[in-house]
């Protein structure tokens, strides 16, 4: 497993949802061809031990001859050893085809949210997206893992079907004429079973995108007085999805019954018939041994097989639901044909005349800071509204989004502290700058004050941290990701005078060389910048030191001075 998961999951294949579970399977065939053969083996040897104990009765004990039963006997020992290795081995194949699948899917999925941006909300709801990530992913790494049984399933059942027709015609007509039935039947409750499975997924995404919105605007509902009324609503979209899963269980349960039913019915028929043609002398003991043994067996490969219909199934509607979000487009078009990054230059932004030159320190103070938050969309490439910034002459669109991904970051203060260990939150690259941008961050007394340092856990979304401090450490790691350009939204704004001062005098010496956008109306950042821009309705009306603006703006004085 140690391989796992991929560095690069690759293009997936998002035409269908067959066509995305069959790419899943060739990126990992080497591994899902493996798990197949041993599955074939595992199985095969299963239907050949009835056929052993058959012939160690006939041979040993009806005719008494004890080096044939020793013979016979190490034929099964050793038909059994081999069906155990195979076993083992299908099922650790098997176990990574189930996480090779899941982590692609998630990966891709992962992938495509942080391409749509923030187009992704208005595409797809947030519990449709929490699914993907938490039944779906289980879904389609069954239906991988399925593949494996199932075809030894249909090799075992085959197999059987041969011994047992030349043994006698009848009884294995009975077989070749009984598994379809009981495979059709069940299939008529398999059909039903998805229709219900997928509105029970449909309703129970709603239901999760609905308690993400209370949870998320709790405090606003309180205020308002609106929290008995989405209560209200909460509570009735559980008893819905509770109904849709009582649905569900009812034909579950048909199912189940179903698979126990029918091939125990099957079990008693071949047995029955088995018993007459031995009274009758056409069938030996042994025989009529071996063949309560296939009646016996073959309850598990029927079995296998309905299970094999029923994850496919269930892998194909999750298959359908990452597809349908693979094929959603971005707000931002860009370039078929993308250009080569150019080499180091200007950012331009030409719906507010601001221009970013490389190595420096740019502070962007806005009269309004939404202002100052949509410029830096706009040189960040996170808006459609930006298609024609520039970086050294060439619009952001025609360079591809992982080059401009790559050399523009944009940090502002709606981004999260992930859970897990601090070191891996802050750097997980590994690249090992972390000290020095703690360091600029006025970050080192956070880390300093935990019981594991760098090693302690954050717990979700950062919350055992106050807003300063998390503020802080967002800034560090966007200076350990260490970009060519770094686009900084009110990176002070909510941290002390004191604290601010220390930051504004290190951010300089930790980017140098590199270009850096803060987005900022503190005196105490813009003095300490190489150039100012000063935004007015949206564009830029005045430019220089931060003390040449005061001397010369008195717009740009009354904002930053707040008079």
């Amino acid at each position: 497993m140690r391989d796992l998961p991929p560095a690069d999951p690759g293009s997936p294949d998002y035409r269908s949802a067959t066509r995305y579970l069959g790419w899943l399977a060739r990126r990992a065939w080497v591994s899902v061809s493996a798990a197949i053969f041993f599955a074939v083996v595992w199985m095969v040897c299963q239907a050949f031990i009835p056929a052993v104990l058959g012939r160690a009765i006939d041979a040993g004990l009806t005719g008494r001859d004890g080096r044939q039963l020793f013979l016979w006997s190490m034929v099964l020992l050793g038909v059994g050893l081999v069906q155990a290795g195979a076993g083992l081995l299908r099922h650790r194949r098997a176990v990574f085809n189930w996480l090779s699948a899941a982590y692609r899917t998630v990966q891709v999925t992962v992938r495509q949210a942080g391409w749509l941006g923030v187009a992704l909300p208005r595409r797809m709801a947030a519990g449709e997206v929490v699914a993907i990530g938490t039944a779906d992913i289980t879904h389609i790494g069954n239906a991988i893992d399925i593949t494996a049984r199932g075809v030894g399933s249909v090799v075992a059942v085959l197999t059987v079907t041969t011994i047992l027709l030349v043994t006698s015609v009848p009884l294995g007509l009975v077989v070749v004429l009984g598994i379809p039935v009981l495979m059709a039947v069940v299939s008529l409750l398999i059909r039903p079973l998805h229709r219900r499975q997928h509105a029970y997924r449909e309703q129970q995404g709603r239901l999760t995108g609905l308690a993400t919105d209370l949870v998320g605007g709790l405090r606003v509902l309180r205020g308002a007085g609106g929290e008995p009324i989405m209560s209200a609503r909460y509570q009735a979209e559980s008893q819905r999805l509770r109904a849709a899963g009582v649905r569900v269980a009812r034909v579950e349960c048909l199912l189940d019954a179903a698979q126990v039913l029918l091939p125990g019915i099957f079990l008693v028929l071949v047995t029955w018939l088995g018993a007459r043609f031995a009274i009758s002398g056409k069938i030996t003991v042994g025989q009529l041994v071996s063949f309560y043994g296939y009646a016996a067996f073959l309850v598990s490969p029927l079995r296998q097989l309905t299970e094999t219909i029923d994850k496919l199934t269930r892998g194909h509607v999750s298959g359908r639901r990452v597809v349908s979000m693979l094929r959603m487009h971005s707000d931002l078009h860009g370039s078929p044909h993308p250009r080569p990054a150019p080499e180091r230059g200007d950012l331009v932004d030409p719906l507010s005349g601001a221009v970013v030159r490389p190595g420096l320190v740019t502070a962007v103070a806005a009269a309004v800071p939404a202002d100052a938050v949509a410029i830096a969309d706009r040189l960040g490439h996170y808006t459609a509204a930006g298609a024609g910034t520039t970086l050294a002459g060439v619009p952001l669109p025609d360079l591809d989004p992982a080059s401009v991904r790559e050399r523009i970051v944009v940090a502002d203060n709606d981004a999260r502290l992930f859970s897990g260990p601090l070191r891996d939150d802050l750097d997980p690259d590994g690249g090992g700058h972390v000290s020095a941008a703690l360091t600029a961050a006025a970050a080192t007394d956070v880390v300093e004050a935990l019981p594991d340092g760098l090693d302690s856990e954050v717990a979700e979304r950062g919350r055992s941290f106050s807003g300063g401090q998390q503020q802080r450490l967002r800034l560090a790691r966007a200076l350990v990701a260490d970009p060519e350009i770094l686009v900084l939204v009110e990176p002070t704004s909510a941290v002390d005078a004191h604290t601010e001062a220390h930051i504004a005098a290190r951010l300089g010496a930790a980017r140098d060389g590199r270009t850096t956008v803060v987005c900022s109306t503190s005196p105490l950042v813009l003095d300490r910048a190489d150039h100012v821009l000063f935004v007015e309705d949206g564009v830029v009306t005045a430019e220089g030191t931060h003390r040449e603006l005061l001397d010369g703006s008195l717009a740009y004085a009354r904002t930053v001075l707040r008079e």
